[in-house]
């Protein structure tokens, strides 16, 4: 089977009845919704979830300015500098620094 892979730019544009029955979802309450095939998870299946493994944050791309010493020390450890200095960030922020 062949894949098929659309970006949004090149999608056609929704019809009318499309527009429609999507303004009418969008308005029903979530009481309305039938999740009889798809049981909704329990507190205690809630409580063990965990984010995957191969979970990667969202890279945004930025323009910084940095001391040139700072810069000259994360580039001193060679190559993907870029990534140290987000990981320093990181734990910066989740020790809430």
């Amino acid at each position: 089977m062949k894949k098929v892979e659309q970006a949004s730019a090149t999608l056609p544009p929704l019809t009318e009845a499309q527009k429609a029955d999507l303004a009418r979802l969008a308005a029903m309450p979530d009481t309305e919704i039938d999740t009889s095939d798809i049981p909704e998870l329990t507190e205690a299946q809630l409580a063990e979830m965990t984010r995957p493994d191969h979970f990667r944050p969202v890279k945004k791309q930025i323009t910084a300015r940095l001391d040139a010493d700072v810069l000259a020390w994360l580039k001193s450890g060679g190559k993907g500098y870029q990534s140290r200095m987000n990981a320093i960030l990181r734990r910066a922020m989740l020790e809430g620094k």
